[in-house]
């Protein structure tokens, strides 16, 4: 099964795990680094507390193993996606707007290959962002990696 199989029925069965929650999935990652690792990032309003992972961990790893669904030896990682998280998904989009995201781009976009900016949203496949009081848009096909924007 492929690398982006496993991850579309792994998404499938924490959605499942986590429907009656206030817990929200985040992403899914199955990748080989040294070793196989399938990386599941969850989060919650209040913030993920170990119980959280450990919970989500446990319910998914009896149903991994029922399903024999990887046949590969791996490890399961479940976290947060940390301050610095990429967004992704729409929902990223819509659940961060207003916040200071950082854009890194393929190519320079007038002269730049990192923007920052308050993300407004994702509309007709462009990332629309604040800068100093003027919309910029950056059609997201351009985009190498969009996070949140982490000042100290």
């Amino acid at each position: 099964m492929s690398q982006e199989k496993i991850e579309a029925v792994v998404e499938t069965i924490v959605s499942e795990i986590i429907a009656k929650s206030d817990l929200e999935l985040v992403d899914v990652e199955y990748t080989k680094e040294r070793d196989w690792y399938l990386r599941v990032f969850i989060d919650k309003e209040t913030g993920i507390e170990i119980d959280d992972c450990q919970w989500v961990s446990e319910q998914l790893e009896a149903k991994l193993d029922e399903a024999n669904l990887i046949k590969d030896h791996y490890y399961l990682e479940v976290s947060s996606p940390g301050l610095d998280r990429p967004l992704r998904k729409e929902r990223d989009f819509i659940r961060h707007a207003g916040d200071k995201v950082e854009v890194k781009s393929y190519e320079p976009i007038d002269g730049q290959k990192l923007i920052v900016g308050n993300l407004i949203g994702l509309v007709d496949g462009n990332i629309q962002l604040d800068i100093d009081g003027q919309t910029v848009c950056i059609p997201r096909e351009k985009t190498a990696q969009i996070r949140l924007h982490i000042e100290f």
